[in-house]
């Protein structure tokens, strides 16, 4: 079906470990898992504002007999953050806070089906919540878990790029944008400056009604590029802009970058570039985009920031937060198709194999033996010719074969074949698990 992504069985387990290193990885650092309804009710999803993503929405509705007039407007979820907020607001008074939680589960949004666009696919997300405040402090360690996620993937060098939409907003108020409408709409169109270039971007900025030497200087400042390591603070001390809004974003910026490298974040894992606006605004503060070194086509592997009135949307608490997420579906189906992600190896190493129906009995026997070592094992339960069976495990991936017909029964016997290297010993029943544990070890 168009739109959604199906795996093979072997790319599936690809798929699954690239899912359980990131999962462990969040729980590495402390977050909890939660797990939301696919829907939600459809005035709640369609609070939140800014970007196209509500236009995406899917509709669900009921095809039963009963009264469809009775029953409640409901959507399909198309991302995780707005079910949070409404989490976190219905269930206030029994979590404690800070609430730190990841949620791994599928979304749907209605694109058009073409390449790298999915209307079904899964996101894996991080976020801390705080009851009337969150401390600065929470915003370094989001960055930090990128860089362990992505690390521990071993996919290849990459840089987590970090700017704070106070500053922006501040420098748009210093240059006469003080309609936070306005400045919503000119840092949508700042933050396609990377995919658009300079003029197209100052084009449409004044288009919006800003004055070209506003548009100008705006540029001249976000478009510098990405710097790192001793070069951050010389950039941050360059923008003396006398406006506290961004002073404030600066200050930020500064704890965060410290506290980073307080928790061992390597300089080469991270950048200040002013250019990261994030195009949905309830962002409010620091916003982070993650992307490849030698991959930066594929565009933001990792994206997110500080949003400290979303939840609000849900109840009259303060509810400030911080999190990011990772689009899996689309980065494994990218990472897929350039070779980075290879397909898995199957994890059902051994094949225990059937020659009559007699020794059934013994087969499961030896197989229980292997599943209770830790080997992964699969029985054949039919019987049928070995040449088929053995061809059925090479064409799986399964490396070893356990053949024990009456012969290797009648001497306490099973025949170990390796298929890899088409070797093969005859080996006492006592011992196959010994056995079969040296050859997988010595592999």
């Amino acid at each position: 079906m168009p739109g959604v992504l199906e795996l093979l069985p072997l790319d599936q387990v690809a798929f699954e470990r690239m899912l359980d290193t990131i999962k462990v990885e969040f729980e590495r650092f402390g977050f909890l898992p939660v797990a939301t309804p696919t829907m939600e009710l459809k005035d709640v999803l369609l609070t939140k504002t800014g970007g196209e993503t509500e236009r995406q929405v899917y509709l669900a509705q009921s095809s039963g007999a009963h009264d469809q007039g009775h029953e409640p407007d409901l959507a399909l979820r198309f991302d995780l953050t707005v079910p949070l907020a409404r989490y976190v607001a219905e269930h206030e008074h029994q979590l404690a806070f800070p609430f730190r939680r990841y949620q791994i589960q599928p979304v749907f949004r209605g694109e058009s089906p073409q390449h790298g666009r999915y209307r079904e696919f899964y996101q894996c997300d991080i976020d801390v919540v705080g009851r009337d405040r969150l401390s600065i402090k929470h915003d370094a360690e989001v960055p930090a878990v990128i860089a362990a996620v992505f690390e521990r993937l071993g996919f290849g060098a990459f840089t987590i790029r970090i700017n704070n939409r106070k500053v922006l907003k501040g420098l748009l108020d210093h240059l006469g944008v003080a309609n936070p409408d306005r400045q919503g709409a000119i840092l949508r169109e700042v933050d396609k400056l990377e995919k658009r270039g300079p003029a197209a971007v100052g084009k449409s900025i004044a288009g919006l009604g800003m004055e070209s030497a506003a548009v100008e200087r705006l540029l001249d400042i976000v478009e510098s590029g990405p710097v790192k390591g001793e070069a951050i603070g010389m950039r941050l001390d360059k923008l003396d802009i006398d406006h506290p809004l961004l002073h404030q974003g600066l200050s930020e910026l500064r704890q965060v970058f410290d506290l980073m490298k307080a928790q061992g974040v390597e300089d080469s894992r991270y950048a200040l570039d002013l250019s990261i606006a994030r195009g949905l605004d309830y962002y409010t503060g620091t916003v982070y985009e993650t992307l490849f070194d030698d991959h930066p086509d594929l565009g933001s592997i990792c994206s997110g920031g500080r949003y400290d009135d979303l939840a609000s949307l849900y109840t009259s608490a303060r509810l400030p937060g911080v999190g990011i997420s990772i689009g899996l579906t689309r980065l494994f189906a990218q990472l897929m198709e350039i070779g980075v992600i290879k397909t898995a190896a199957n994890p059902v190493t051994v094949l225990v194999t059937l020659l009559d129906d007699v020794g059934l009995a013994n087969n499961l026997g030896l197989a229980t033996a292997l599943r209770a070592a830790g080997v992964n094992t699969e029985a054949v339960l039919e019987m049928g010719k070995l040449g088929a069976q053995l061809k059925y495990a090479d064409r799986s991936g399964i490396r070893l074969a356990l053949i024990c017909g009456e012969d290797e029964r009648a001497r306490g016997t099973v025949v170990v074949r390796d298929l890899a290297s088409k070797s093969q010993d005859e080996v006492a029943s006592a011992e196959v698990v010994g056995a079969v544990q040296r050859l997988l070890a010595s592999r």
